[in-house]
């Protein structure tokens, strides 16, 4: 099969180093890349990353399987410009992104059909947020009800923060048009878990893993929200018995749910929850596979990737649930200074050394400068390790991380504390 990934960070990267592997490869392609993605694909010089451009040259390739990493060409309707043309593409169509691409819509399909989730408000004006707000108890969580990279959602402990963080997104538009509107709702207590499920459009799943993600940028979980710091799979706060009762009460029924829409979901179904002490929530769904948690689970799958995406994007799953390795993994985010702030890219970086059973490196943000590579972003590497236990595992990924330089290298020390804690 001829492929084409679309993405560039180190989400992309797990994907190609996973499809790489199939028998049934037999051409890779990816835009717009980076450096890593590079030595398992070609990266074709296109003009630009715009659907028709990619479009075009998926019907040129003759390429039989186009795979979706970020969430933004999927809310912009990529899937359904490539199905239009009669090309095979994994992920859900525009409709069914909305799931992801609006909070409004992802909070009112789960409150029409009973599917367990925070208590919510909605609104686009500051006055009438506040009244709200104030009328409910204290901590509260703002969501920008558009993407916003991961950063839309601003738990609120007092009413400066509450006060803050409304007029950040209504009145001084700080995450742009996502955040024309926000989502106020309950804050939840428990632990944080995601589950990633294949889905093909026709009622078929096929459960892969559960990974947990770490986004505060400092040690103990504190500071601002990133795009990740690191994760771990699998996570002991979602047992089976829990994840069969994810399936029963949230999966299938939004899925139903979707359907009921006119917008049938096929692509991957990123749930996120949090185990109350009622039972399990959801705090968001995504509409792709989550980053980092990506690179802690592609490596634990036994079965051929390439063709479970191929199954999903042509709606016939022939599994319920994915064959993983024995193998548990820990993945560790190598950033640059300032991130999730300013930061300074171009800094070179070495020691990168090779990939073995203990540890694989996904590039997030690189590029290569006079045939140095060089930081390019704010999340650079991802460094996961593998093992028999999370402890192993984890081990492994700090060992190959300590190895590897760059001016204003910043990582958590304490990744995955929560899985340590429970002695895995």
């Amino acid at each position: 099969m001829r492929v084409l990934i679309i993405g560039q960070g180190g989400r992309e990267h797990a994907l190609a180093w996973g499809v790489s592997r199939s028998p049934r490869l037999e051409k890779l392609y990816a835009h717009p890349g980076n450096p890593g993605i590079a030595e398992l694909a070609e990266i074709p010089p296109l003009p630009g990353s715009e659907i028709g451009t990619l479009l075009d040259f998926a019907r040129g390739a003759g390429i039989d399987l186009t795979i979706v990493g970020p969430e933004i060409p999927l809310a912009e309707g990529i899937v359904d410009e490539f199905q239009r043309k009669g090309l095979t593409i994994f992920g859900p169509t525009a409709g069914a992104a909305k799931i992801e691409s609006s909070k409004t819509f992802a909070k009112e399909l789960m409150a029409s059909n009973g599917i367990p989730t925070a208590r919510f408000g909605v609104f686009d004006d500051f006055n009438a947020a506040w009244r709200f707000a104030s009328s409910h108890r204290l901590p509260l969580v703002v969501k920008a009800d558009g993407l916003a990279g991961g950063k839309g959602a601003l738990i609120c402990e007092n009413p400066a923060k509450l006060e803050r963080a409304l007029s950040a997104m209504l009145n001084d538009k700080a995450f742009g048009d996502a955040g024309n509107s926000v989502v106020i709702e309950e804050f939840l207590t428990g632990e944080e878990v995601s589950l990633f499920v294949l889905c093909d459009g026709n009622g078929g799943t096929c459960i892969v893993a559960n990974a947990q993600d770490y986004k505060r940028i400092g040690k103990g979980d504190i500071g601002p929200n990133t795009g990740g710091m690191g994760a771990c799979s699998p996570s002991g706060a979602l047992s089976d018995e829990l994840r069969d009762l994810v399936m029963d009460t949230i999966v299938h029924p939004t899925l139903a749910a979707m359907a009921k829409t006119g917008h049938p979901y096929a692509g991957m179904l990123y749930v996120g929850l949090i185990m109350t002490p009622t039972g399990p929530q959801v705090i968001e769904f995504n509409c792709r596979w989550g980053d980092p948690e990506t690179q802690a689970i592609v490596p634990r799958i036994a079965d051929d990737l390439l063709m479970l995406l191929y199954a999903s994007a042509t709606g016939h799953l022939p599994v319920k649930q994915v064959n993983l390795t024995a193998k548990k993994t820990a993945t560790v985010i190598l950033a640059s200074a300032g991130y999730p702030g300013q930061i300074e890219k171009g800094k070179e970086i070495t020691g990168l050394g090779k990939d073995d059973f203990a540890s694989v490196v996904f590039q997030g943000g690189t590029d290569l400068v006079d045939n140095k590579l060089v930081t390019d972003s704010g999340r650079v590497l991802g460094v996961t390790g593998m093992g028999a236990t999370i402890r192993a595992a984890t081990h492994n990924a700090y060992r190959r991380a300590e190895k590897i330089q760059f001016e204003g290298k910043y990582f958590r020390e304490d990744i995955p504390w929560r899985e340590l804690e429970r002695k895995t």
